[in-house]
């Protein structure tokens, strides 16, 4: 059971104000913390036990978490409460881990849930309505109320030297002399008016809190045991536990500071800063007293390409509620399936036609990921499994469009390959499906688009398909093309929709993975190259077959022998045109035959 009555009592944390993290702490964020009792800590330094000066008992109310402070009777536990007492120090902060927050509309978050494992005293606390409010003063150790006194301290605001009369020629408006002659001050302090109340000891302490700075007597001349004096004590916050060898600050230098203070009325800050710029001494490593990096996002940022034509492919597509699809079709082009005219006496000859069919079976297509149990539970600012399962849908959407659009990639013998017999490539498909048209490169970019755009709309008229189609293209040609001016200089093209009207396409989409690909065949000595540039199709054309309604599924499994969650994301379907001369490619074109230099075909 903890003492009757505390050594202070101050707001931990309050409810609605935004934190310099920007955060906003919601009021049923620590609840369930209501008359926990946490560790009492010196700035959030958990190095060592001598950083804990005591524990405090949290209490849930209205305006925010409110704490009472009980001090250790230890080195540690005597100098801060020394501190408190005198009003060095008066700031109060959190640590609190599994947070939940969600966003709000200052670009910041709020901060649903969490679990405080520790309350610090800081200089400067982060959240603006923390800090003690009450001191309890024992004057004796017999525990008579009689000896008690409590001080209430103010919520003023810190003042700076600069909205101060010089002390040395005027006394301050809240300085006035009560009957007795007695000098009364206001509440508000200035920080040398603080310094001006501490003891040797306690400058001591301030010395040591402040950036963990050494403090030696330089005006010490007993050197009898200078051997053993000469190891200093080190920066509590430096892991590696040695002495800075260069530009220690002195106890003549601290002193030094507190007289600027005192006779400027500045801040601590301010005349340690004025000391650095003036003096001869630095403080190795400042930036260890640089307030830590703050992420802008909690959530990292995906890196990748552009996606946008993934949903046009997708969404565009027809979709089946059956992954095995047959298509049969009458080839009745041939002269044969001709109607034909009759000579009296003649024999009628029969209609012959031919019947083609084509058959796509359904391939599985995953993405598997996995995680370590404890990265997951020490990973706290974002939802990481929501993460993940979001990186994976995007990655196998996007897999599938690509191989309905040019194919996947991979080498034929590949074991992880999308079998273009099964999710059917545009790009690649059988003449009777896909139109196979190829324009002249030229000699520059200019004449290169343009050519791509005459192509286009002369192939346009062995379009078969339904309704007025979209063009696939890479980012580069449709750059040129909008580039394109005419005798006068201005441009032909004033938008990508004038250019989709010109071409005789519903819109253009770009597609980032269709940059540099290429396509090979052999007859006899020669081998041509083709680079895709341009593919016009509806997407409605296209099926995509699968069972139970196109149904994406993901699993989830713990592994106990390693700790670690599995993830796996699939589908199972088919894909494939299934409308005669219903895609149009086009290519330009490169022949190379064996024993030759080769040349453009």
């Amino acid at each position: 059971m903890v003492k009757m009555k505390p050594d202070f009592c101050g707001w931990v944390t309050k409810f609605g104000v935004k934190c310099t993290d920007r955060r906003v702490i919601t009021p049923n964020a620590f609840k369930h913390c209501d008359g926990k009792t946490v560790p009492l800590v010196w700035n959030h330094n958990h190095d060592t036990v001598e950083n804990i000066t005591g524990k405090i008992v949290l209490e849930q109310r209205d305006k925010g978490l409110y704490g009472y402070g009980y001090f250790n009777d230890t080195p540690t536990g005597r100098k801060s409460k020394a501190c408190v007492e005198h009003g060095d120090i008066t700031g109060l902060s959190i640590m609190a881990n599994h947070i939940k927050e969600t966003p709000n509309r200052s670009n910041g978050t709020d901060v649903i849930h969490g679990d405080i494992q520790e309350v610090s005293l800081v200089i400067m606390q982060a959240n603006p309505g923390a800090g003690i409010t009450s001191v309890c003063l024992q004057h004796s150790d017999a525990g008579d109320d009689d000896n008690e006194m409590i001080f209430e301290l103010g919520e003023a605001d810190l003042l700076h030297g600069d909205d101060l009369e010089d002390t040395d020629t005027a006394q301050s408006d809240d300085d006035h002399e009560d009957d007795d002659g007695e000098l009364e001050h206001s509440d508000e302090k200035t920080v040398g008016d603080v310094l001006n109340s501490l003891t040797e000891e306690q400058m001591n302490a301030v010395a040591a809190l402040i950036g963990g700075t050494v403090v030696k007597d330089s005006g010490d001349e007993n050197d009898e045991d200078e051997e053993d004096n000469t190891s200093m004590k080190h920066n509590a916050f430096e892991g590696n536990g040695q002495t800075a060898n260069d530009h220690v600050l002195t106890h003549s230098d601290f002193a030094e500071i507190i007289g600027t203070a005192r006779k400027g009325r500045l801040t601590l800050k301010e005349a340690t800063e004025d000391f650095l710029e003036h003096g001869d001494y630095g403080i190795d490593n400042i930036d260890i007293l640089f307030p830590d990096a703050q992420t802008l996002n909690n959530t990292p940022d995906f890196i990748k390409r552009d996606t946008g034509w993934v949903g046009d492919v997708m969404n565009g597509a027809h979709h089946s509620p059956f992954s095995r699809v047959k298509t049969i079709f009458a080839d009745i082009t041939a002269d044969e399936a001709r109607a034909k005219g009759y000579i009296k006496g003649k024999r009628k000859l029969d209609e012959v036609f031919t019947l083609l069919k084509r058959s796509t079976d359904p391939q599985t297509i995953y993405k598997k990921q996995k995680l370590d149990k404890d990265d997951v539970d020490d990973i706290t600012s974002f939802e990481v499994v929501q993460f993940v399962r979001g990186e994976m849908r995007i990655m196998l959407d996007e897999e599938i469009a690509r191989a309905v659009l040019v194919g996947d990639g991979r080498q034929s013998s590949a074991e992880d390959k999308i079998k273009e017999d099964h999710i059917r490539p545009i790009w690649k498909d059988d003449d009777l499906y896909t139109i196979k048209h190829t324009f002249e490169a030229g000699d520059n970019v200019s004449v290169m688009a343009d050519n791509f755009i005459d192509e286009a709309i002369r192939a346009r008229k062995e379009y078969k398909g339904s309704g007025n189609p979209v063009l696939f293209a890479e980012e580069e040609i449709i750059t040129n093309c909008l580039l394109l001016k005419d005798k006068n200089g201005r441009r032909i093209y004033g938008s990508m929709a004038e250019l989709a009207t010109a071409m005789r396409v519903s819109k253009i989409v770009t597609v980032p993975i269709m940059e540099g690909l290429t396509r090979e065949t052999t007859a006899g000595k020669t081998t041509d190259t083709y680079t895709l540039h341009g593919i016009i199709v509806n997407m409605n054309d296209y099926n995509i077959g699968a069972d139970k309604g196109g149904k994406v599924s993901t699993f989830d499994d713990f592994d106990i022998d390693y700790n670690q969650y599995k993830y796996l994301i699939e589908t199972r379907c088919s894909g494939a045109l299934v409308k005669p001369h219903s895609a149009i490619v086009l290519e330009t074109k490169t022949s190379v035959t064996s024993g030759s230099e080769g040349g453009l075909g």
